[in-house]
């Protein structure tokens, strides 16, 4: 574990794990054209979609990933009349790549003749190993098995029949005063926002300063540009422009993610909800907590280091300065490379678009990295006033290990919650968490010892007092699973209903809910009740969040006990829907997927009928299918309260 590009290739596998098949925009099929009793054209076809491109077999060494096909059995039951051929390709000038890349748009068509060595063959299999690329390239493996009797055609895409149309007909709703939702009169906020993102970004940018991998190339770096100028504003000019430099090299690692924003609105919502991705993340993040209990080191290969340290000797000015702050990014990186874990991890689990939250952390983190080295340049006096490097920051990653091991929790859990396991109850998360912060309270109080700690020495003051702060959050944490208090934990606790104990219903705070719409409606016409249509997630935070600080406020909850029927539909649900119930669902873009789940028939009923995919969002309606006001999503206590009162008189006024 000593390289990152491990973990990244690791990560990249995990998400191209995402594209196959049903998600990605290429629609195949394939046929067999027979010559000769003895020889076959073997048929490919593929449909692709507007604004995407198939490399071709022969696009240039030195460019994207060309496609290749690989025919099982072939020099041993058939041989290969030459090379598969292909038609309708494009070349243009890579300026990525710098060289002529030949692909397809919209359609492409390979041919492969063959002989047949074994006059018994009845069929042959080939995978096809191809780029997909628009903003974003994925990489698909795809099989055919192609049928020898009688040179049948035999095609292998899923087509929308007239039960899956049915099916989806279904789901749409037939609702009244639909423009409502889209009310831009009842707006109401949500979400933390970038500028909260950012604010995360910068506190994490400021822990990382505390770290020994950063701390002491301060006073190193400033010292450094202030005494290598004549003049004392060129030094300052120099080490501010270093720490522009820094801002934007962290910038930069953020807009890779804006890619995948093109592929599938729900993509990132299924990335972050997905079993397997945070078992992986749980795993990374335990990597990194050891990493800060100085068991091992998380470094860059030290060859790139090298190679900046040098660019930025032979350059000098500007450029050189450029490649001193891409070294100062790569050396520091086993002190911030698990913060930066942490703040990915982060992003995943906030609502609202993943992407733009992670380009807003990591500039706030740039920012706050940075700062230090502007602010000491322009006031070179204050670096006397800063305390000296030693066994303090040593302190500080065992303490930022601990809280590493506290967030991998929240990816288990989330683990746990889609794949309806229950290992993971709510009382079992919070026991976890009440033994970590005892364990950080008996190292801060110098109990025990990790293998980067030196010689035991006094106890400092502040050492004592985040002892003291861990122990009185542990409390805190009994206190709240005993129901001694109201615990509110900004929405990382599993469902206050997911619990060993014996609860009254599957619902948020015992609240009666229905988790089937048709259902859900069919009680409200029964009850003469509007409805509070509820899209959440086993794995959302602001649901969580909502549920603990909103719907928890006893005005609010006695609204929704007794005023509304509460609909719940969970859209990360991983239950498996009967077989009679799947159905394929044809997106506007022309792709067609599978739903097989409970999530994703929520999942594709909220985008069909509301143009959303993101949680919570709350819809207001009759049990006629009325809608009462604006679609809210995360928001403050009493905005929300105001929403339902708002819903309530108008559904009044209708029942009059």
């Amino acid at each position: 574990m000593k390289h990152i590009v491990l973990v990244i290739i690791l990560l990249c596998s995990v998400l191209s794990s995402f594209s196959q098949d049903d998600d990605n925009p290429v629609l195949w099929s394939h046929e067999v054209n027979k010559i000769s009793n003895t020889e076959y054209d073997l048929i490919v076809k593929a449909t692709i979609f507007e604004g995407w491109h198939v490399y071709s077999q022969n696009t240039p060494d030195g460019g994207s990933l060309p496609s290749t096909f690989t025919y099982d059995k072939a020099g041993i039951d058939y041989e290969l009349v030459g090379k598969t051929k292909e038609s309708g390709t494009i070349t243009e000038y890579s300026d990525i790549f710098e060289v002529d890349e030949t692909f397809f748009k919209k359609n492409a068509v390979f041919t492969q003749r063959i002989k047949l060595l074994d006059p018994k063959l009845k069929q042959i299999d080939v995978n096809l190993f191809y780029q997909v690329c628009k903003e974003v390239c994925i990489a698909v493996d795809k099989d055919f098995s192609f049928s020898l009797d009688g040179g049948a055609v035999v095609k292998t895409e899923k087509t929308v029949d007239d039960r899956s149309l049915a099916m989806t007909n279904a789901l749409k709703l037939d609702l009244k005063n639909k423009e409502l939702l889209y009310n831009a009169e009842d707006a109401i906020g949500s979400g933390t926002g970038i500028w909260g993102i950012f604010a995360l970004g910068f506190l994490g940018g400021l822990i990382a300063l505390l770290t020994p991998c950063v701390f002491p190339m301060i006073p190193l770096t400033v010292s450094f540009f202030t005494k290598q100028s004549k003049h004392r504003s060129k030094g300052v000019f120099n080490a501010v422009l270093y720490g522009f430099f820094i801002v934007l090299i962290y910038f930069l690692l953020g807009l890779p993610f804006h890619l995948f924003d093109s592929v599938d609105s729900q993509i990132l919502n299924t990335i972050a909800t997905n079993v397997w991705l945070n078992l992986f993340f749980f795993a990374i993040f335990v990597v990194f907590a050891f990493s800060f209990f100085g068991y091992f080191e998380l470094t860059l290969p030290s060859s790139w280091a090298n190679k900046m340290d040098g660019a930025s000797n032979k350059a000098g000015g500007v450029i050189g300065i450029f490649f001193m702050a891409v070294t100062l990014a790569i050396v520091s990186f086993s002190c911030t490379g698990p913060i930066l874990g942490a703040l990915l991890g982060g992003t995943a689990l906030a609502e609202g678009d993943v992407a733009t939250n992670l380009s807003a952390g990591m500039t706030g983190f740039g920012v706050a990295l940075a700062l230090p080295f502007a602010l000491f340049a322009l006031f070179p006096a204050w670096l006397n006033s800063l305390p000296k490097s030693g066994g303090w920051m040593t302190t500080v990653k065992v303490v930022l290990g601990f809280l590493e091991l506290a967030l991998a929790l929240k990816f288990l859990s989330n683990a746990d919650l889609v794949g309806n396991w229950g290992f993971l109850k709510r009382e079992v998360f919070i026991g976890i968490w009440i033994v970590l912060f005892v364990l950080l309270a008996l190292y801060l109080f110098g109990v025990y010892k990790f293998p980067h700690d030196g010689p035991k020495q006094k106890l400092s003051l502040t050492r004592k007092g985040v002892g003291l702060l861990s122990i009185g959050f542990a409390i805190y944490l009994s206190l709240g699973v005993f129901k001694v208090i109201d615990m509110k934990l900004f929405g990382f606790l599993p469902p206050d209903f997911y619990t060993i104990a014996a609860q009254e219903s599957e619902c948020p705070l015992g609240l009666n809910c229905f988790k089937d719409f048709d259902e859900g409606v069919a009680y409200a016409k029964s009850v003469n009740k509007p409805i509070l249509l509820d899209f959440t997630g086993w794995a959302c935070v602001n649901c969580r969040k909502m549920e603990e600080n909103v719907w928890s406020e006893p005005d609010i909850h006695s609204i929704l006990k007794e005023e509304y029927v509460l609909i719940s539909l969970y859209v990360d649900d991983r239950k498996e829907l009967p077989k009679e119930d799947r159905f394929d669902f044809k997106y506007e873009s022309g792709r067609v997927k599978t739903i097989e789940t409970v999530g994703q028939k929520w999942g594709t009923f909220q985008t069909l009928n509301f143009n959303a995919a993101s949680q919570p969002y709350y819809v207001l309606l009759s049990p006629d299918l009325e809608v009462l006001n604006k679609a809210v999503q995360y928001t403050d206590r009493d905005s929300y309260k105001k929403w339902l009162n708002s819903g309530l008189d108008r559904f009044r006024t209708l029942t009059k």
